[in-house]
Protein backbone atom coordinates (compact mmCIF):
# COMPACT_ATOMS: atom_id res chain seq x y z
CA UNK A 1 0.00 0.00 0.00
CA UNK A 2 0.83 3.49 -0.93
CA UNK A 3 0.00 6.15 1.60
CA UNK A 4 0.62 10.09 1.66
CA UNK A 5 1.41 10.77 5.01
CA UNK A 6 -0.67 13.99 6.98
CA UNK A 7 1.30 15.80 9.22
CA UNK A 8 -1.35 18.31 10.02
CA UNK A 9 -2.00 16.70 13.32
CA UNK A 10 0.67 14.53 14.07
CA UNK A 11 -1.09 10.68 13.61
CA UNK A 12 1.63 10.18 10.63
CA UNK A 13 3.53 9.21 12.89
CA UNK A 14 1.21 6.27 13.66
CA UNK A 15 1.42 5.03 10.45
CA UNK A 16 3.27 1.36 10.59
CA UNK A 17 5.93 1.96 6.99
CA UNK A 18 8.25 -0.47 5.98
CA UNK A 19 9.56 2.57 3.91
CA UNK A 20 9.26 6.20 4.34
CA UNK A 21 9.79 9.40 1.86
CA UNK A 22 10.59 12.52 2.89
CA UNK A 23 9.97 15.37 0.13
CA UNK A 24 11.06 18.65 2.36
CA UNK A 25 9.89 19.47 5.97
CA UNK A 26 8.44 22.89 6.18
CA UNK A 27 7.41 25.06 9.18
CA UNK A 28 3.51 24.60 8.84
CA UNK A 29 0.70 23.20 11.26
CA UNK A 30 2.07 25.72 14.27
CA UNK A 31 -1.27 25.40 15.31
CA UNK A 32 -0.89 21.91 16.68
CA UNK A 33 3.10 21.43 17.11
CA UNK A 34 3.31 25.31 18.70
CA UNK A 35 6.75 25.80 17.08
CA UNK A 36 9.13 24.27 14.04
CA UNK A 37 11.20 21.95 16.54
CA UNK A 38 7.74 20.28 17.22
CA UNK A 39 7.52 19.68 13.57
CA UNK A 40 11.51 18.28 13.25
CA UNK A 41 10.78 16.00 15.95
CA UNK A 42 7.68 14.61 14.45
CA UNK A 43 9.56 13.89 11.34
CA UNK A 44 12.46 12.15 12.96
CA UNK A 45 9.70 9.77 14.96
CA UNK A 46 7.96 8.99 12.06
CA UNK A 47 11.37 8.01 10.32
CA UNK A 48 12.50 6.29 13.34
CA UNK A 49 9.84 4.18 13.47
CA UNK A 50 10.29 2.13 10.31
CA UNK A 51 11.22 -1.24 11.15
CA UNK A 52 15.33 -2.47 11.20
CA UNK A 53 14.72 -4.12 7.60
CA UNK A 54 12.88 -1.30 6.18
CA UNK A 55 14.36 2.32 4.88
CA UNK A 56 13.91 6.06 4.14
CA UNK A 57 14.24 7.59 1.14
CA UNK A 58 15.09 11.69 2.07
CA UNK A 59 15.33 14.09 -0.35
CA UNK A 60 18.88 15.84 -0.24
CA UNK A 61 17.81 19.03 -2.14
CA UNK A 62 15.85 20.15 1.15
CA UNK A 63 17.78 21.92 3.88
CA UNK A 64 15.84 20.65 6.68
CA UNK A 65 15.13 16.94 5.58
CA UNK A 66 19.38 16.86 5.18
CA UNK A 67 19.70 17.69 8.48
CA UNK A 68 17.25 14.98 9.55
CA UNK A 69 19.50 12.67 7.66
CA UNK A 70 22.43 13.75 10.29
CA UNK A 71 19.92 12.50 12.74
CA UNK A 72 18.84 9.26 12.33
CA UNK A 73 21.61 7.50 12.81
CA UNK A 74 19.87 3.60 13.65
CA UNK A 75 18.08 3.05 10.20
CA UNK A 76 19.18 3.02 6.67
CA UNK A 77 18.82 6.07 4.51
CA UNK A 78 19.01 6.36 1.30
CA UNK A 79 19.01 10.25 -0.25
CA UNK A 80 17.84 11.45 -3.52
CA UNK A 81 17.61 14.63 -5.31
CA UNK A 82 19.73 16.80 -7.23
CA UNK A 83 22.20 17.51 -5.39
CA UNK A 84 25.80 15.93 -5.83
CA UNK A 85 26.20 13.91 -2.85
CA UNK A 86 22.50 12.31 -3.49
CA UNK A 87 22.79 8.38 -3.54
CA UNK A 88 20.31 8.62 -6.03
CA UNK A 89 20.69 12.08 -8.02
CA UNK A 90 19.54 13.22 -11.50
CA UNK A 91 21.67 14.66 -14.13
CA UNK A 92 21.41 15.85 -17.33
CA UNK A 93 18.06 17.02 -17.19
CA UNK A 94 16.08 19.08 -19.77
CA UNK A 95 12.43 19.76 -20.64
CA UNK A 96 10.56 20.15 -24.47
CA UNK A 97 7.24 19.59 -24.99
CA UNK A 98 5.79 19.12 -21.83
CA UNK A 99 8.80 16.32 -21.53
CA UNK A 100 11.31 15.91 -18.95
CA UNK A 101 14.45 13.94 -19.64
CA UNK A 102 16.64 13.37 -17.86
CA UNK A 103 19.72 10.46 -16.44
CA UNK A 104 19.47 8.76 -12.96
CA UNK A 105 22.16 7.58 -11.41
CA UNK A 106 22.25 5.10 -8.37
CA UNK A 107 25.37 5.40 -6.17
CA UNK A 108 27.79 1.60 -5.81
CA UNK A 109 26.71 1.10 -2.13
CA UNK A 110 23.16 0.66 -3.40
CA UNK A 111 23.95 -2.44 -6.23
CA UNK A 112 26.75 -4.53 -4.78
CA UNK A 113 29.38 -2.13 -5.18
CA UNK A 114 29.24 -1.00 -8.46
CA UNK A 115 27.20 2.81 -9.95
CA UNK A 116 24.28 1.90 -12.15
CA UNK A 117 22.92 4.90 -14.64
CA UNK A 118 19.74 4.98 -16.13
CA UNK A 119 19.95 6.87 -19.41
CA UNK A 120 17.33 8.86 -21.06
CA UNK A 121 14.51 8.94 -18.02
CA UNK A 122 11.55 10.32 -20.44
CA UNK A 123 8.67 11.87 -17.81
CA UNK A 124 5.53 13.57 -19.33
CA UNK A 125 5.38 16.07 -16.99
CA UNK A 126 7.12 20.06 -16.59
CA UNK A 127 9.08 21.25 -13.33
CA UNK A 128 12.03 19.83 -11.31
CA UNK A 129 9.78 18.96 -8.59
CA UNK A 130 8.15 16.54 -10.36
CA UNK A 131 11.69 15.10 -11.65
CA UNK A 132 13.03 15.24 -7.83
CA UNK A 133 9.92 13.04 -6.93
CA UNK A 134 10.24 10.68 -9.51
CA UNK A 135 13.80 10.01 -7.83
CA UNK A 136 11.85 9.00 -4.86
CA UNK A 137 9.86 6.61 -6.72
CA UNK A 138 12.75 5.19 -8.49
CA UNK A 139 14.94 4.65 -5.28
CA UNK A 140 11.90 2.56 -3.63
CA UNK A 141 12.04 0.64 -7.12
CA UNK A 142 15.72 0.11 -7.16
CA UNK A 143 15.35 -1.09 -3.72
CA UNK A 144 12.64 -3.74 -4.48
CA UNK A 145 14.83 -4.99 -7.44
CA UNK A 146 12.65 -3.67 -10.54
CA UNK A 147 14.51 -3.73 -13.57
CA UNK A 148 15.83 -0.16 -14.81
CA UNK A 149 14.25 -1.12 -18.16
CA UNK A 150 11.12 -1.42 -15.98
CA UNK A 151 11.31 1.98 -14.04
CA UNK A 152 12.22 3.62 -17.57
CA UNK A 153 8.97 2.53 -19.30
CA UNK A 154 6.88 2.88 -16.48
CA UNK A 155 8.32 6.89 -16.12
CA UNK A 156 7.04 7.33 -19.20
CA UNK A 157 3.90 6.07 -19.57
CA UNK A 158 3.46 8.17 -16.05
CA UNK A 159 -0.19 9.85 -16.70
CA UNK A 160 0.14 12.00 -13.61
CA UNK A 161 -1.88 12.89 -10.62
CA UNK A 162 -5.39 14.33 -10.39
CA UNK A 163 -5.17 17.94 -9.08
CA UNK A 164 -1.32 17.98 -9.92
CA UNK A 165 -1.21 20.49 -13.00
CA UNK A 166 -4.12 19.03 -14.15
CA UNK A 167 -5.33 20.51 -17.68
CA UNK A 168 -9.25 21.19 -17.53
CA UNK A 169 -9.45 22.32 -20.78
CA UNK A 170 -8.84 24.97 -23.47
CA UNK A 171 -10.68 28.20 -24.88
CA UNK A 172 -9.17 29.91 -27.92
CA UNK A 173 -5.53 28.95 -27.07
CA UNK A 174 -6.16 30.01 -23.33
CA UNK A 175 -5.06 26.94 -21.04
CA UNK A 176 -6.78 25.77 -17.98
CA UNK A 177 -4.61 24.32 -15.72
CA UNK A 178 -6.02 22.86 -11.88
CA UNK A 179 -3.43 22.05 -9.26
CA UNK A 180 -4.41 21.52 -5.23
CA UNK A 181 -0.50 23.52 -4.69
CA UNK A 182 -1.52 25.30 -1.34
CA UNK A 183 1.39 26.08 0.61
CA UNK A 184 4.22 28.81 -1.17
CA UNK A 185 6.83 26.41 -1.78
CA UNK A 186 4.02 24.37 -3.26
CA UNK A 187 2.90 27.24 -5.14
CA UNK A 188 6.11 28.61 -6.63
CA UNK A 189 6.85 25.17 -7.71
CA UNK A 190 3.73 24.88 -9.80
CA UNK A 191 4.30 28.30 -11.52
CA UNK A 192 7.77 27.72 -12.23
CA UNK A 193 6.41 24.62 -14.10
CA UNK A 194 3.91 27.05 -15.96
CA UNK A 195 6.83 29.17 -17.00
CA UNK A 196 8.20 26.30 -18.56
CA UNK A 197 5.11 25.70 -20.65
CA UNK A 198 4.60 29.42 -21.16
CA UNK A 199 8.21 29.53 -23.20
CA UNK A 200 6.87 27.07 -25.58
CA UNK A 201 3.52 29.38 -26.66
CA UNK A 202 4.77 32.66 -26.01
CA UNK A 203 1.97 33.41 -23.34
CA UNK A 204 2.08 34.67 -20.18
CA UNK A 205 0.59 32.85 -16.57
CA UNK A 206 -2.22 34.20 -15.14
CA UNK A 207 -2.57 32.45 -11.55
CA UNK A 208 -5.86 31.96 -9.18
CA UNK A 209 -5.52 31.27 -5.89
CA UNK A 210 -7.84 30.35 -3.63
CA UNK A 211 -6.34 30.71 0.40
CA UNK A 212 -6.93 27.69 1.99
CA UNK A 213 -7.77 27.93 5.74
CA UNK A 214 -6.77 31.88 7.81
CA UNK A 215 -4.24 30.07 10.24
CA UNK A 216 -2.14 28.76 7.18
CA UNK A 217 -2.64 32.69 5.56
CA UNK A 218 -1.81 34.27 8.63
CA UNK A 219 1.18 32.20 9.68
CA UNK A 220 2.76 32.09 6.56
CA UNK A 221 1.66 35.92 5.38
CA UNK A 222 5.30 36.89 3.99
CA UNK A 223 6.02 33.88 1.99
CA UNK A 224 2.36 34.14 0.40
CA UNK A 225 3.71 37.48 -0.86
CA UNK A 226 6.45 36.22 -2.42
CA UNK A 227 6.13 32.64 -4.23
CA UNK A 228 3.30 33.98 -6.92
CA UNK A 229 6.52 35.74 -8.61
CA UNK A 230 6.51 33.66 -11.72
CA UNK A 231 2.90 34.99 -12.51
CA UNK A 232 2.45 37.27 -14.76
CA UNK A 233 -0.80 38.18 -13.11
CA UNK A 234 -2.27 37.03 -9.62
CA UNK A 235 -6.05 36.85 -9.23
CA UNK A 236 -6.86 36.47 -5.20
CA UNK A 237 -10.35 34.64 -4.33
CA UNK A 238 -11.73 35.01 -0.78
CA UNK A 239 -10.13 31.91 1.78
CA UNK A 240 -11.62 29.03 2.04
CA UNK A 241 -12.53 28.53 5.24
CA UNK A 242 -12.14 24.64 5.71
CA UNK A 243 -13.93 25.34 9.17
CA UNK A 244 -12.06 27.77 10.49
CA UNK A 245 -13.17 31.26 12.27
CA UNK A 246 -11.54 34.65 10.51
CA UNK A 247 -8.19 35.64 11.37
CA UNK A 248 -7.56 39.38 11.61
CA UNK A 249 -5.20 40.39 8.34
CA UNK A 250 -5.84 37.16 6.64
CA UNK A 251 -7.98 37.96 3.55
CA UNK A 252 -7.73 38.63 -0.04
CA UNK A 253 -7.12 42.27 0.52
CA UNK A 254 -4.49 41.83 2.74
CA UNK A 255 -3.18 39.28 0.78
CA UNK A 256 -3.13 41.82 -2.63
CA UNK A 257 -1.73 44.11 -0.74
CA UNK A 258 0.78 42.53 0.27
CA UNK A 259 1.96 40.89 -2.88
CA UNK A 260 1.96 43.94 -4.23
CA UNK A 261 4.04 45.55 -1.63
CA UNK A 262 6.63 42.75 -2.43
CA UNK A 263 6.96 44.07 -5.52
CA UNK A 264 4.68 42.38 -7.77
CA UNK A 265 3.00 44.47 -10.72
CA UNK A 266 -0.20 43.04 -11.26
CA UNK A 267 -2.21 41.17 -8.40
CA UNK A 268 -5.94 42.14 -8.06
CA UNK A 269 -8.89 41.20 -6.08
CA UNK A 270 -11.07 38.11 -7.47
CA UNK A 271 -15.13 39.33 -6.82
CA UNK A 272 -15.78 36.09 -6.87
CA UNK A 273 -16.60 32.66 -8.92
CA UNK A 274 -19.51 33.95 -10.48
CA UNK A 275 -16.84 36.91 -12.14
CA UNK A 276 -13.98 34.72 -12.15
CA UNK A 277 -14.01 34.17 -16.37
CA UNK A 278 -14.83 37.98 -16.94
CA UNK A 279 -12.12 38.96 -15.22
CA UNK A 280 -10.30 36.17 -17.17
CA UNK A 281 -10.95 36.97 -20.21
CA UNK A 282 -10.22 40.23 -20.03
CA UNK A 283 -6.62 39.55 -19.31
CA UNK A 284 -5.95 36.59 -21.48
CA UNK A 285 -4.65 35.93 -24.27
CA UNK A 286 -3.80 33.00 -26.72
CA UNK A 287 -1.00 31.26 -25.58
CA UNK A 288 -1.23 32.29 -21.67
CA UNK A 289 -1.86 29.69 -19.13
CA UNK A 290 -4.44 30.23 -16.59
CA UNK A 291 -3.39 27.87 -13.39
CA UNK A 292 -5.90 27.60 -10.81
CA UNK A 293 -4.40 26.64 -7.52
CA UNK A 294 -5.68 25.88 -3.79
CA UNK A 295 -7.08 22.76 -1.73
CA UNK A 296 -10.96 24.28 -1.50
CA UNK A 297 -13.29 24.35 -4.19
CA UNK A 298 -11.84 26.34 -6.52
CA UNK A 299 -11.15 22.81 -8.44
CA UNK A 300 -14.93 23.47 -9.44
CA UNK A 301 -13.82 26.54 -10.71
CA UNK A 302 -11.23 24.90 -13.14
CA UNK A 303 -13.10 22.65 -14.73
CA UNK A 304 -15.86 25.40 -15.41
CA UNK A 305 -13.59 27.77 -16.69
CA UNK A 306 -12.91 26.66 -20.34
CA UNK A 307 -17.11 26.74 -20.93
CA UNK A 308 -17.66 29.67 -19.67
CA UNK A 309 -14.63 31.44 -21.43
CA UNK A 310 -15.86 30.02 -24.78
CA UNK A 311 -19.44 31.41 -23.98
CA UNK A 312 -17.74 34.39 -23.38
CA UNK A 313 -16.16 34.40 -26.68
CA UNK A 314 -18.86 33.45 -28.43
CA UNK A 315 -21.12 36.51 -27.45
CA UNK A 316 -18.37 39.00 -28.25
CA UNK A 317 -18.67 37.02 -31.92
CA UNK A 318 -22.54 37.60 -32.06
CA UNK A 319 -22.12 40.92 -30.92
CA UNK A 320 -19.23 41.76 -33.40
CA UNK A 321 -21.37 40.15 -36.53
CA UNK A 322 -24.92 42.15 -35.12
Amino acid sequence: MVVEADESDGTFTRLPATVVVVTNMDPEHMDHYGDFEGVRAAYRQFVENIPFYGFAALCLDHPEVQSLVAEVTDRRVITYGFNPQADVRAENIAFKGGVATFDVTFAPWLNGGREEVIEGVRLPMLGMHNVQNSLAALTIGNEMGIPSSVMKRAMEKFTGVKRRFTRTGESNGVVVIDDYGHHPVEIAAVLRAGRMAVEETGGKIISVFQPHRYSRLSSLFDQFCTCFNDAEIVLVADVYAAGEAPVAGADKKNLVDGIKRHGHRHAEILGGPETLAAQVAELAQPGDYVICLGAGNITQWAYALPGQLGAISAQKGKAKAS
